[in-house]
């Protein structure tokens, strides 16, 4: 096993190269303004601290020391501003606080200010829990799973976003991305099997079903993809260099792929359990009860989905709890109905999975396998 994922793992890395030989086009604009300039600093000391009137709204102003930490200009202190604008989201700084800081020049003078917290100290912490909750309970297998999960990072920040950002075009880009993705991911995960390759089949084919629903029910609905700020953005730095709506289609087709995984992998274990158990079980019996799994499996996964998409919309659906405007009217809003949408194609991608790849898993098994078997004991008995 361990000699199959080594060379699953050479595979991947001559797969990756072969993807990513031609070199990226111009990178996207930067979203730092002429004259201005980010650095990463650490707050010392607080100079001034008091509470200011900024369109008729209070809020947090500081007059802070700050102690760059990082780039050519590591060691130098400068003084920095917080709260000098309006924000909606401001917040009160304390000495030994990772901050970045904008260095604005006008003429011959400069000022710096707090743009954001440094959070990715944070983000590195819950990557390290992760990592190490993997490791605790997978085991021996945790190697490769998180080697399937670097690789897909792999592609998508070195061979999806820099060929996105340089104008390609979007639902191409994704495909040939999860072209990739899938073998290498799967089979690093759960190991060269019958099982992982019925599962990689199944995915393929609920992927491709969600596609075509994908463009459909976008089209149908008059989806342009704009409902994004950052959308606005991305057509602001470069007009008219990449597809919006495209760029939409493919999100929602990366946003199912890795739910697949989960989905198809268990169905197809869950057959070859069955039939271990009971080799004598015909291939309806062996889809009939694991369909039966299957079942329980569809329902948690769509209340999952639904809560998850709650969750993260919760101000979104308080403002349709609130407004008066009719409520067909504000589901006809864009930003509305592209999550509806999103939501909709992904648990259809999702349930569609779990009959395919039950299919195939029970027909193999109770079908290719059992006829392979008796042709190795008619060969033995001549």
């Amino acid at each position: 096993m361990l000699k199959a994922n080594r060379w699953l793992l050479v595979l991947a890395i001559a797969m990756f190269l072969l993807i990513s030989w031609r070199p990226a086009l111009a990178a996207s604009p930067s979203e730092v303004e002429p004259g201005e300039e980010i650095l990463e600093a650490q707050i010392g000391d607080i100079i001034e601290e008091s509470e200011t009137e900024t369109a008729g709204q209070r809020q947090i102003y500081q007059q802070m020391e700050a102690i760059i930490v990082s780039g050519p200009r590591k060691g130098e202190i400068v003084i920095v501003e917080n709260g000098a604008m309006l924000e909606v989201n401001a917040r009160r700084y304390r000495p030994g606080d990772r901050v970045f800081i904008r260095l604005i020049e006008k003429g011959d003078s400069c000022s710096y200010v707090v743009d954001i917290p440094s959070r990715w100290p944070a983000l590195l912490g819950v990557l390290a829990v992760f990592a190490l909750t993997v490791v605790i309970i997978t085991r021996w297998r945790s190697v490769t799973s998180l080697g399937g999960l670097a690789f897909s990072f792999l592609v998508v920040f070195v061979y999806i976003l820099p060929r996105l950002a340089a104008g390609a075009e979007p639902l191409h880009t994704i495909l040939i991305g999860s072209v990739v993705i899938v073998p290498v991911s799967f089979y690093l995960a759960h190991g060269a099997s019958l099982k992982t390759t019925i599962a990689m089949v199944g995915t393929v084919i609920a992927h491709i079903l969600t596609i075509v629903l994908a463009q459909s029910f976008v089209r149908l609905a008059g989806l342009t993809g704009y409902a994004s700020e950052e959308a606005l953005f991305l057509q602001a730095q470069a007009p008219g260099a990449i597809n919006i709506q495209s760029l939409l289609i493919a999100g929602i087709i990366v946003s199912v792929l890795g739910v697949l995984d989960d989905v198809t992998v268990s169905q197809a274990a869950i057959v070859q359990q069955l039939h271990q158990a009971n080799p004598q079980l015909s291939f309806s019996d062996l889809y009939r009860r694991a369909m039966q799994v299957g079942q329980d499996h569809i329902a948690s996964m769509v209340n999952t989905l639904a809560l998850v998409y709650a969750g993260a919309a919760l101000p979104l659906l308080l403002l349709l709890r609130t407004s008066p405007l009719p409520l067909t009217y504000l589901l006809s809003q864009e930003i509305i109905a592209e999550e509806i949408v999103r939501m909709m194609v992904s648990s259809i991608g999702l349930m569609t999975a779990v009959p395919i790849t039950t299919l195939l898993a029970a027909f193999v098994v109770a079908r290719i396998l059992k006829l392979l078997s008796h042709e190795e004991e008619e060969d033995t008995d001549a």
